[in-house]
């Protein structure tokens, strides 16, 4: 290939540069001087974005990087060139191998070249460009290399012992093998470019992205709602399994380079005097940090801003390796945890790792653990950690380091209570007869009708398990609702319809009334009050629908209930007491299946204490189990 083809003209500088030859693929941001061969930083102009997508200061916030040199620099920063001054391009380019196009999703290759091109091309060579215009750096560099390079070709010497040389005269030639080691093990590379110290890496799951289940796996990339209030950055939304970054979520540190404590150089005597409030502030956050606590609790106890100083540190962290997301863990290990389907590391690795961490005789091995929490997840009782593991307050506080190591190697899932509300046979009947009675007392005309109702129902079976008295659709001996009985008079002719059709008579004795409707003319009586308080005050109003029937049934969303799901919730309140039952009014519209028991803590802030008291007095109404 001719070398040429990586030295684009003048005029394709500044800009990506990608191009495909074989099975190799070359991606690059090639940068130049200007025209008088000086090497300047180049302002970028201002672009309109489209109309209601502008940022705070004007420019759009999807417009492209057109050149790789920052915005902002004083002029006395640039350096004039010497006359003897060659560079006038460079070029830092990445190759790789073209992955299968057949293997991965459609358009996954592109944005996995993308990906490359702004996490390591672009940003490396935006330092080079920095270094260049202010000190000559590239071309002194490029000068060291040549000449070694001229060296050792002129000594026979081979080109193994070219490049270990390399790395003791070059700033350059380490930073690079760096680079390279860390994306072949998927890891933060940490370069220095003349003395200036740089972190750079891929997100830690690029490849998922090549493989064609990768694009619609949910641990490969979260989709979040728009309404969520905090979500990560664009950069962090492909290739890194993260977690939804919640306020009631919390935050486990991650072990150093070299197991170095994260705020260690945060404290030294090189952070300049105008800094050192804000680092202050920032070896608080990293001394507070706890996965007992939830980030809301972290806020708090700093007097911290949520949105605006805990959520960026969260995620500045997180991008650097320095921290992950987890769920909080309780205090006294009662947190319930489930193994995932297969560890990153084999397992006779993690075990070695595990025995050199803990060798406290009370601590048994690795997959003896495993094996522990594996076997409490199918307990319906006693099945969080202390009790299915640690057994003893005395150990907790090696335990919880325990839990601190395997959720670190993501060998834990946590599991969280999750509730529904269930409206039983015997709730429905209960309203129903209550409906019946009240309807009795507005109506005097069918009285003894309406108590006849009322003895026939009261005087059915105990057993609510086998208790059906839902009128079967279609069947003309019992009265159907007005709906039901529309669908069935459309299946059948209108002589046939009036024959076999429910009579008023009839529908007077169920509980129907004139006020109901029928046909396509039933409709639900609309109340004036937001809450439709005068919707369920009124007896007649809200029964018309496909729910009228005494078979149990979930109530899927409490907080967008019907007027009849609202009778059957307000019912279940009845004889409890008048705090539990408004604290349950309150709570309710979280029992959906889909929050979790932090979620719902953090949202209706009350103690755990306080949730379990309203399911111990609700408990024949709500399905609880055990999620991820």
């Amino acid at each position: 290939m001719d070398p040429g083809l990586l030295c684009p003209h003048s005029s394709m500088c500044h800009q990506k540069f990608e191009l495909l030859v074989d099975n190799l693929a070359f991606i690059g941001h090639p940068v130049c001087a200007e025209e008088d061969d000086i090497w300047r930083f180049k302002p970028e102009k201002a672009k309109s974005g489209p109309r209601g997508r502008e940022s705070r200061v004007g420019t759009s916030v999807n417009a492209p990087r057109t050149s790789a040199s920052p915005d902002t620099r004083p002029a006395s920063s640039e350096k004039v060139p010497s006359p003897n001054a060659w560079l006038n391009k460079f070029h830092f380019v990445i190759v790789l191998d073209i992955p299968d196009p057949s293997s991965s999703a459609s358009g996954n290759v592109s944005r996995y070249f993308e990906i490359i091109y702004e996490q390591v091309a672009f940003t490396v060579t935006a330092v080079l460009f920095q270094e260049q215009v202010i000190s000559n750096f590239v071309e002194t560099e490029c000068e060291i290399l040549g000449s070694l390079k001229d060296s050792c070709i002129s000594k026979g010497e081979s080109f193994e012992s070219y490049a270990m040389q390399a790395l003791e005269v070059s700033s350059i030639a380490p930073a690079t093998k760096a680079l390279y080691e860390a994306i072949k093990a998927s890891e933060m590379a940490y370069i220095t470019i003349h003395n200036l110290p740089l972190e750079v890496q891929l997100p830690p799951y690029l490849d998922s992205l090549l493989h064609s289940e990768g694009e619609s796996d949910p641990d490969f990339s979260r989709c979040f709602n728009d309404d969520e209030e905090q979500t990560w950055n664009e950069d962090m939304k492909l290739g890194w399994k993260l977690s939804s970054l919640q306020p009631w979520k919390s935050l486990l540190l991650l072990d150093g380079r070299s197991g170095l404590d994260p705020s260690m150089k945060l404290r030294g005597s090189q952070v300049n005097p105008e800094d050192r409030t804000l680092v202050e502030g920032l070896v608080r956050f990293l001394e507070t940090a706890s996965v007992t606590l939830s980030l809301a609790d972290m806020a708090s106890l700093l007097d911290w801003d949520l949105n605006f100083q805990v959520m960026p540190t969260v995620r500045w962290l997180v991008q650097h390796r320095r921290a992950k997301i987890v769920d909080i863990v309780h205090g006294g290990l009662k947190s319930v945890f489930t193994l995932p389907t297969k560890f990153e590391r084999p397992l006779a690795e993690l075990t070695a790792e595990f025995d050199s961490h803990f060798d406290h005789p009370s601590v048994p091995s690795l997959p003896v653990i495993l094996a522990k929490i594996s076997s409490a997840a199918s307990k319906q009782t006693d099945n969080h950690f202390f009790a299915s593991v640690v057994q003893d307050k005395d150990h907790i506080d090696i335990y919880h380091d325990i839990v601190l190591w395997m959720l670190k190697r993501d060998m834990l899932i946590t599991l969280h209570l999750r509730i529904r509300v269930v409206a039983t046979r015997k709730l429905k009947l209960k309203v129903r007869i209550a409906r019946a009675t009240a309807l009795a007392r507005k109506s005097g005309t069918h009285e003894r009708l309406r108590r006849e109702l009322l003895q026939e129902l009261e005087g059915g079976p105990d057993d609510d398990d086998d208790l059906d008295l839902s009128p079967p659709l279609g069947t003309p001996w019992l009265p159907m609702s007005p709906k039901a009985a529309h669908r069935h008079s459309r299946n059948q002719s209108r002589t046939q319809s009036r024959d076999q059709s429910p009579d008023f008579g009839d529908r007077e004795r169920f509980g129907y009334s004139e006020t109901d409707g029928g046909g396509t003319g039933g409709s639900e009586k609309k109340g004036t009050d937001e809450d439709g308080s005068d919707e369920l005050d009124d007896p007649d109003s809200g029964w018309d629908t496909a729910e009228d029937h005494l078979r149990p049934s979930m109530i899927s969303d409490p907080g967008r209930a019907t007027l009849l799901q609202r009778r059957w919730l307000a019912a279940m309140s009845d004889g409890k007491d008048p705090i539990v039952a408004k604290r349950f009014k309150f709570i309710n519209q979280y029992f959906d299946g889909k929050r979790c028991d932090d979620e719902i803590l953090y949202h209706a802030d009350i103690s755990r204490k306080q949730l379990r008291e309203v399911l111990h007095h609700y408990e024949e109404f709500l399905q609880t189990f055990l999620h991820p």
